[in-house]
């Protein structure tokens, strides 16, 4: 593969946070940080179609946020031919972190994931998604 050297004009605050994802993510180089951006933003926009994949969503918010807990049920309900599985854990006094286990169409699944990180409380939210489909001997 060849290297093909471009110039990029950032305003001065894009700069500054690219140099600070260089620096937190030990990268050797600008050139190597947004070769691991653009790989990384490949990858999402990949599974935005309708590949059956398999994943999680992470959650983490304040159980005593009022009807968080509700908002959260209801959608899983609403959902509940994606989702696999939820475990609940218990992070202190206030914080809790729930996982949840889903299958389906990647389009799906991201969906289902930016309605239960939008509820109003979510502290933090992530979506894992893995394919489901057999690998072809040409890709082991």
């Amino acid at each position: 593969m060849s290297v093909v050297r471009f110039g990029v004009s950032l305003e001065q605050e894009l700069l500054e946070a690219l140099d600070d994802f260089v620096v937190k993510n030990k990268f050797t180089n600008r050139s190597q940080a947004i070769r691991q951006l653009i790989a990384d933003h490949t990858a999402r926009t990949k599974w935005m179609c309708n590949n059956q994949v398999a994943g999680s969503i992470t959650l983490i918010y304040n159980f005593h946020k009022r009807n968080i807990t509700e908002q959260i049920f209801q959608i899983q309900h609403a959902n509940q031919s994606l989702i696999l599985g939820s475990q609940h854990f218990n992070l202190g006094n206030d914080n809790c972190m729930q996982m949840i286990a889903i299958k389906g169409e990647a389009c799906q699944l991201t969906n289902l994931s930016d309605q239960l990180i939008a509820i109003k409380g979510i502290h933090h939210g992530k979506l894992t998604m893995s394919r489901t489909e057999q690998i072809h001997n040409s890709e082991k």
